[in-house]
């Protein structure tokens, strides 16, 4: 197990589509899991893509507890590995029949030291497969499918950035979030 280096913004292993995992259950992949794990609670994130440590797969994990300093007002997220995902857009549960978009702040360990106002889906239904090859389905919304999103977009070569639409909502984390940053150094 081990902490990797983390690629940064502008490196085009970043922009690659990232390919299907096809064996599960393998030394390797666990291997793959453990040092994504690793390097994500390092680094404090709240979930990583294999693509963001120069790996070409549908790989990502996530999850926080209520501890996350660079999260500290987010709900906890059920710690999850989670191989050649898709995302399905919901309507909320007020009635809506379309799904809807809500804008909010996100970071990205590939892109230090910045946040911006991204927009995402409210609610969205994911589906996959573990490390073992058991599938997972599940319905979530809020910070859970935020990062759920924010993850799968490294598996397509999309970092937040590419999604901001109001650029006067997009700053270093130093000046927009000072007490942020100090907590976290980011």
């Amino acid at each position: 197990m081990a902490v990797r280096e983390i690629l940064l913004m502008g490196d085009a292993r970043l922009l690659r589509c990232a390919q299907p995992v096809t064996a599960f259950d393998t030394d390797a992949l666990h291997l793959l899991v453990s040092d994504m794990l690793d390097t994500m609670l390092a680094a404090n994130g709240a979930g990583l893509a294999a693509p963001q440590i120069g790996v070409n797969l549908q790989l990502v994990i996530f999850g926080t507890d209520a501890r996350n300093p660079r999260y500290p007002d987010a709900p906890p997220v059920p710690r999850t590995v989670l191989l050649n995902p898709v995302i399905v857009p919901l309507p909320p549960d007020n009635g809506s029949t379309m799904p809807i978009e809500v804008q909010d702040w996100e970071g990205c360990l590939s892109v230090p030291g910045l946040r911006a106002v991204v927009p995402r889906f409210e609610c969205i239904r994911y589906t996959g497969f573990d490390q073992y090859g058991d599938p997972i389905d599940r319905t979530v919304e809020g910070f859970h499918a935020r990062v759920v999103q924010h993850e799968c977009d490294h598996l397509v070569g999309k970092l937040y950035p590419m999604r901001v639409r109001d650029f006067s909502r997009f700053g270093f984390t130093r000046v927009l979030f000072p007490e942020l940053h100090e907590a976290t150094e980011d």
